[in-house]
């Protein structure tokens, strides 16, 4: 926080000016005010009077007060964004109240205002968290140009405290992935609804991108505020209320300051309730409430304050069904069932499935600094035929254990069970044998066949190079220069190039040792 300036302007006497200045700085005063309450507090009728007309017409609210008690009668009720004080007050000083504040763990930006100021009311005033000191008389501009700065100041801190708390929370996913037909009739309807104001309910199997649905909703909907997501499983029942609505100062054990709560870092944005369906009974209640309304009330605190702020709730769960046997509020089920967006599990969408993989190899292998690992044929024909039951997330912590591991785990495939279902076909019906043995891709060169095929072989005798090489009916050494031709970065393509006089392949039945012409 800066210090307090004291700003005088001669003897001049306060007017309102038609212009404060250049249509740049009326414009960024307008934003600021347009959704700011304000009040004044002094004794003097004419300084009231001058303040209401410079700002009522500019704020969303503007209240006056002639004395410390009647404003905090009105803070009481009211939620303001600024104060104006004088810091003269009959009874109770603008400085002994602004302490007051402060030690119940009110946070109010303050701007003071006296005809009388030395360096320790100065100080006093900084110590109290004062935001500003404008000196009597003053002009307009000054008293705008203040305002514009505190109310600039509290719109960087809000920013910076969800930027804070986004960042504890970051995802690696970039966004929703994918060109078959169930998830682009997801995104068609989440961009739909994006622009409204409408509740949306997202539900669908864990792992299936929930939440990057809600993230392209908020995306998508030119909400000025920030996207802020909480689980509700993963909170305690008794700090619930507190981590989404705020608490002040010495409102429970252990609160020794205040703190905003996710609904008021949320203002102007979207809140997702991840997992809506372990939502606390109590809380619930309180949700519902919020919903009809659209205040918080901090923990201790006998004031509301009006938030604009969006929900988009998720569960893996049917809340109709909780519902009906009684373990979810039928009212707050009805309140969040405005719209229901379904997504589709993995198992629904297997032609995303090459995308996906892609899509996660060249993000993981950046962000864990590790060269990208080409899957071979078999392997996408396995992983394709899987049933998938973790979804989109079980896909990409393979891909991340692939990548650690330098490829794609023996055990994974050896016991990955297959979904007979997805099958292109079967012998039984169609005559044809399943997708993973009816060959390669036509445009796939020799070379990269061939390492295909010996690597498929490695694999199911557990790399024994001497049983592989039974099986493929070619020495021991020729198998092991192939692998240690590989295994040196020289790729399949590099193979195919190589001049005719080098060895590329052992014919099948050649059991003996080639001679190497190099």
């Amino acid at each position: 926080m800066s210090q307090p300036g004291f700003h005088t302007a001669g003897t001049s006497q306060p007017d309102v000016p038609s212009t404060v200045g250049s249509a740049s700085n009326d414009d960024a005063l307008d934003s600021l005010l347009k959704s700011a309450a304000v009040l004044v507090v002094d004794d003097e009728p004419g300084m009231r009077n001058f303040l209401k007309r410079a700002l009522e017409k500019r704020c969303a609210l503007l209240e006056v007060a002639g004395s410390a008690e009647e404003a905090e009668a009105l803070r009481l009720r009211i939620h303001f964004d600024l104060l104006l004080v004088d810091i003269k007050l009959p009874g109770i000083s603008g400085l002994e109240w602004l302490g007051q504040l402060r030690e119940r763990g009110v946070r109010t930006h303050v701007i003071y205002m006296t005809a009388f100021a030395d360096l320790e009311m100065a100080v006093n005033a900084l110590r109290n968290g004062a935001d500003d000191f404008v000196m009597k008389p003053f002009r307009a501009e000054q008293i705008f140009l203040s305002i514009q700065r505190s109310l600039g100041r509290q719109q960087i801190l809000r920013e910076n405290s969800l930027l804070r708390f986004q960042l504890q929370h970051v995802k690696q996913d970039t966004g929703v992935v994918g060109e078959s037909q169930p998830i682009k009739d997801t995104l068609a309807l989440a961009q739909r609804v994006a622009p409204t104001q409408t509740t949306v309910l997202i539900q669908g199997e864990t792992g299936t991108g929930k939440e990057l649905i809600a993230r392209t909703i908020h995306a998508s909907s030119q909400r000025s505020g920030g996207f802020v997501a909480i689980n509700c499983g993963t909170i305690a029942p008794d700090l619930f209320e507190s981590e989404l609505f705020g608490h002040i100062k010495g409102a429970f054990t252990g609160a020794m300051q205040a703190r905003d709560g996710l609904l008021f870092h949320a203002d102007k944005g979207t809140l997702f309730l991840d997992e809506i369906g372990e939502l606390p009974a109590a809380m619930q209640a309180k949700l519902l409430r919020f919903l009809e309304e659209r205040v918080i009330r901090p923990v201790g605190s006998e004031r509301e304050v009006p938030v604009d702020v969006r929900i988009v709730a998720a569960t893996n769960r049917d809340l109709g069904e909780l519902a009906e046997a009684g373990r979810f509020r039928q009212d707050l089920f009805f309140r969040l069932h405005v719209l229901l967006i379904q997504v589709p599990p993995l198992r629904q969408r297997m032609e995303d499935v090459e995308l996906l993989i892609a899509h996660f190899m060249k993000h993981l292998s950046a962000e864990m600094r590790l060269a990208p690992i080409e899957f071979m044929h078999t392997d996408r024909q396995k992983l394709k035929n899987y049933h998938w039951p973790g979804n989109v997330r079980e896909l990409r912590n393979l891909v991340e254990r692939t990548l650690l591991l330098g490829g794609l785990p023996a055990d994974s495939l050896n016991h990955l069970p297959v979904d007979s279902s997805n099958e292109v076909g079967n012998a039984s019906s169609t005559g044809q044998a399943p997708a993973v043995e009816r060959g390669f891709p036509n445009d796939w060169p020799m070379a990269k066949v061939e390492r295909e095929h010996i690597e498929s072989v490695l694999a199911s005798v557990n790399y024994n190079k001497s049983a592989a090489a039974r099986l493929l009916c070619v020495s021991r050494k020729t198998l092991e220069r192939k692998v240690q031709l590989w295994s040196s970065d020289t790729t399949a393509d590099d193979v195919a190039n190589n001049p005719p006089g080098e060895e590329v392949s052992a014919s099948v039945g050649d059991t003996s040792d080639p001679v190497n012409p190099g």
